[in-house]
This record gives C-alpha cells, structure tokens and sequence, in this order.
C-alpha cells in the first residue's frame, strides 16, 4: 500500500504557522506585525524547515518510491511538516507546541541570527519598485518535469521588461530566487 503524507504536511504546516506565531508574538511583545510576518518566514521556510529536518536525522527515515526523486528540494522539510501533524493528530496541541518550543525552537533556532538574516528578497524588490515608482510584476514563464519533479520557471518584469528568471519546486521559490537574482542585479549596478 502506498502512503502519502501531503494530508498530514498540510495540517503539519497550519499548526506550525499557528504556533510559530503564537510563540513570536508572546516573544517580541513590542514588535508590529511586518516583523512578526517576517520572522515567522524565517522560522518555517522550506530552506530551514529542509536544514532542521536534516539536523533532526529525519532523511534516514524518508522512504522515495521509484517515481520520487532524490532531487525533490522540499521532501526534508515536508517530512517535517508531516511529523507535526502526526504528533498533533496523536497528542494533541498543547502537547505539538511543548514540543516544538522546547525540543526545536530552543535548541535548533538562533533567534538573535534569524532577526539579522536577509532572506525576503521579494519583500526588497516590491519596495524598491514602490520607491523608485515602477511596476512590478512576477510571471510563470514555464514549468517543467512532473509530480515531485516539477518546476516553475518565474520571470520578475520591472515596467513590463524582463530583469531576472528564477526557477523552483514552488511559484513561490521560484519568485524568492527571482528577486534575489533581481536585488544582487541592482544592487551590484549601484556601485559599478
């Protein structure tokens, strides 16, 4: 029997976000909401949820079938995600988010190093266009591969004129890679 783990990911995913969140605002009692948005970003990303899933030794216990491949960039993280669903599902929520704030986040996070990470690019690009009054805009140029394979291929246009391509597992990957190809274009053009 096959089993898939995307329905426990999403509940996974849900109850991290609402913890994430809960522990963030208690946390920074005198930050608004950008900050709080932004950290908790950082905190669930597919980047460190993928980094945390490997540090917790989870790889060894993730089984591909013939059709999945090793490439498939979010299967740590996933399987993160999934953990918390099941924890969830069998404990409860009180007993997932003990786990979580004193088992993850206080041994595997370095909050003071999360604050200080640039890791929002888009958030930059939109910024710099409302700044500099331009329009931007993020477009799927292509996809490629299937299933767990899949890719999307996202163009950031800046006045309608292509500046950066970025290409992920998510639309939402592909447009972080994109605007960070974008930021380093400009920022690099500014100095030269």
């Amino acid at each position: 029997m096959k089993v898939n783990n995307e329905r426990l990911e999403y509940l996974g995913d849900a109850i991290l976000d609402a913890i994430i969140a809960d522990y963030l605002f208690k946390t920074f009692p005198l930050k608004d909401e950008g900050f709080l948005t932004e950290m908790r970003s950082k905190i669930v990303s597919r980047s460190q949820l993928n980094k945390l899933s490997q540090k917790l030794g989870m790889e060894k216990l993730i089984l591909l079938d013939q059709n999945s491949s090793n490439q498939y960039r979010s299967m740590p993280g996933d399987a993160f995600e999934a953990l918390i669903g099941a924890i969830y599902l069998d404990k409860g929520y009180d007993f997932v988010k003990k786990v979580l704030l004193e088992r993850i986040i206080k041994h595997y996070y370095n909050l003071d190093e999360l604050i200080s990470q640039e890791v929002n690019f888009k958030s930059r690009m939109i910024e710099w266009a409302q700044k500099e009054k331009k329009r931007i805009a993020f477009q799927v140029v292509n996809e490629t591969g299937t299933g767990y394979k899949k890719q999307y291929i996202v163009q950031l246009l800046v006045d309608d004129n292509p500046l950066s391509q970025g290409q992920d597992y998510s639309i939402k990957g592909a447009e972080q890679l994109a605007s960070e190809k974008a930021w380093t274009k400009l920022t690099s053009d500014s100095l030269t």
